[in-house]
């Protein structure tokens, strides 16, 4: 069972920080566009928590960065560019600059066997970051005073290997004594609305996504980790939720499934998708 208490191995005071941050990269785009502009502030705010706690780097998995042979970890030192989302590139480029933890990266591709996963190091010159990444990065790490684990959504994998995965790298960073904050970059309901709406209304999707996405909030808020996965089938089923929230489960694995609550700090649409900016209490 990914689950299981021990299932990781780390010290406490490996993972001093966590969180859940929207992967669009609206909120950073367009934060003027109030409803957009409230998830950027939340995100603002997470992103002061974790600075406060100082850690050496941010953990981060997007469900962005889709992989499917292996499970890719990004080695090189250091990335920077210019993107365009995909999807939203009528509002403006994002810029990145990013500072890579390649021997902490090293460590989860040289232990992944131990789990069960094959991984491969990714070092390419214009390798292409997502925008999920590029947008916590941006929110959480302003000043590029952190460096960064970026690791890859493999789409084979499920939640409980992705549970594993988040629980390795918290074991690699404790053997190279890091203090680490786990993120998790993704949304909640997957239903984005199909036609044209006036983005200053935008709203959740589907009155039954809304439900749905505050139930699991609300779960995630109580630390109630067996409520969380009992929920996720219907959730699933209910929400289709970004990859079945395995970001979350990078998230849990991580800290081996014990916390003691999360406070949201704001929960809102990502034309019509569900987006929310979760600090984890540890």
């Amino acid at each position: 069972d990914g689950g299981s208490a021990s299932s990781c191995g780390h010290s406490p005071m490996t993972v001093i920080a966590a969180a859940l941050v929207p992967g669009s990269p609206l909120p950073l785009l367009k934060p003027e566009n109030l409803p957009w502009g409230r998830i950027a502030t939340a995100c603002q705010r997470v992103g002061r928590a974790i600075a406060a706690t100082r850690p050496d780097t941010l953990m981060i998995y997007s469900t962005q960065w889709m992989a499917v042979l292996d499970q890719l970890w990004q080695t090189r030192p250091h990335v920077s560019g210019l993107h365009v989302d995909e999807n939203w590139h009528e509002y403006g480029e994002m810029r990145f600059d990013m500072r890579i933890d390649t021997e902490l990266a090293y460590g989860c591709v040289a232990e992944s066997a131990r789990i069960g996963v094959q991984s491969k190091a990714v070092n390419y010159d214009a390798f292409p970051i997502d925008s999920g990444t590029i947008a916590a990065d941006a929110f959480l790490n302003p000043d590029g005073k952190f460096a960064l684990l970026l690791a890859s959504n493999n789409l084979y994998h499920d939640w409980d290997t992705t549970w594993k995965l988040g629980a390795l790298a918290a074991r690699v960073a404790d053997q190279q004594n890091r203090k680490v904050a786990v993120i998790g970059v993704g949304g909640l309901s997957g239903a984005m609305f199909r036609e044209p709406v006036e983005i200053r209304d935008d709203r959740i999707s589907r009155d039954s996504d809304d439900k749905a996405n505050r139930r699991l909030l609300d779960l995630i808020e109580r630390a109630d980790v067996a409520g969380i996965r009992a929920f996720l089938p219907e959730y699933n089923e209910t929400a289709s939720p970004d990859m079945g929230m395995k970001h979350l489960a990078w998230i849990l694995g991580a800290l081996d499934g014990r916390f003691f609550g999360a406070r949201t700090h704001g929960y809102g649409p990502t034309y019509g998708a569900g987006a929310a900016a979760v600090e984890f209490r540890l």
